[in-house]
């Protein structure tokens, strides 16, 4: 492992918060393959991370004092969820620095996906108050959405060999994989903590079921804008330096696309986050970066 590891689990709950603290001076500009297309496309979902995260954190600390979270169990499992997401925060912003100083204006990505952020949710919250949906609602659904679909993305990559391949900076390996697994040891507490507050009647689901399409269309045009900045950037925003790029993620079998029935049980009346059971993948990347 070439960062330094920190484990804690003070918090008992059922997965540890790790402290990593990865070296990213030596990445390459073209990191992933070699190829500007996938880089940036990776860099660009980088860009969303810390703001993202930041949301998740937020949105989950505003409503934790709740009675109806008084459940010392739950209350574990939002420490360490919290724990883990901060971390997420600390090493992608190490990350878009390092590609900052490749010339790419990351830092003012990661401010307009908090725009995005604030202003989406203040939007759905103005159109859903006369219905008696408040802000806390909106945006922990928000989270439960947006952790789909970083879980979902997550578990496929680490059951993704093609992805995997892609990752040939040693460094930028790691990131990915370690932020995956997390993402799947903690991909149940924001929708827990949503279904303990609101239950699981029309009202919730119908927000639930919004938030995602709103969540997934913010993603898809957030990422893609930035995508082609950091293209435009190098002077590859052309067909052949992206026509891998688009057939890799969205053709026919591409790493996006064949997410969209996983992403979609979203919609399903009785979805819980941990019906796709993914202890053993974890367990054996667990083992495979030495956790």
């Amino acid at each position: 492992m070439n960062a330094k590891v920190n484990i804690s689990n003070r918090a008992g709950a059922s997965f540890p918060v790790r402290r990593m603290d990865f070296e990213f001076n030596q990445v390459p500009r073209y990191w992933a393959s070699g190829d500007a297309g996938i880089t940036h496309f990776m860099t660009a979902l980088s860009a969303l991370f810390p703001e993202g995260e930041k949301f998740f954190v937020d949105s989950t600390r505003a409503v934790r004092q709740n009675p109806k979270l008084s459940d010392p169990a739950l209350q574990k499992e939002i420490s360490a969820f919290i724990g883990q997401e901060a971390m997420h925060s600390k090493e992608h912003l190490a990350f878009n620095a390092s590609a900052q100083a490749y010339g790419y204006d990351v830092r003012k990505m990661e401010e307009q996906t908090g725009q995005v952020l604030k202003v989406g949710t203040e939007v759905v919250y103005r159109l859903m108050k006369p219905f008696g949906y408040t802000k806390e609602m909106v945006d922990l659904t928000g989270t439960c959405a947006l952790e789909h679909f970083t879980a979902t993305i997550a578990a496929e990559l680490l059951q993704n060999a093609d992805v995997q391949a892609l990752f040939n900076d040693e460094t930028m390996y790691k990131l990915w994989m370690w932020h995956a697994i997390e993402e799947n040891e903690h991909k149940a507490v924001a929708f827990d903590v949503y279904t303990a507050m609101y239950g699981q009647g029309p009202k919730a689901y119908f927000m639930r079921s919004s938030a995602l399409i709103i969540a997934l269309t913010l993603i898809f045009f957030t990422q893609s804008y930035f995508t082609v900045r950091l293209l435009s950037a190098d002077k590859k925003l052309t067909w052949k330096n992206t026509r891998y790029m688009l057939k890799f993620m969205y053709g026919r079998k591409g790493f996006i696309t064949r997410q969209i029935p996983e992403l979609a049980d979203f919609l399903r009346p009785k979805f819980h986050p941990n019906d796709t059971d993914t202890t053993a993948l974890l367990e054996k990347w667990r083992n495979k970066l030495g956790f």
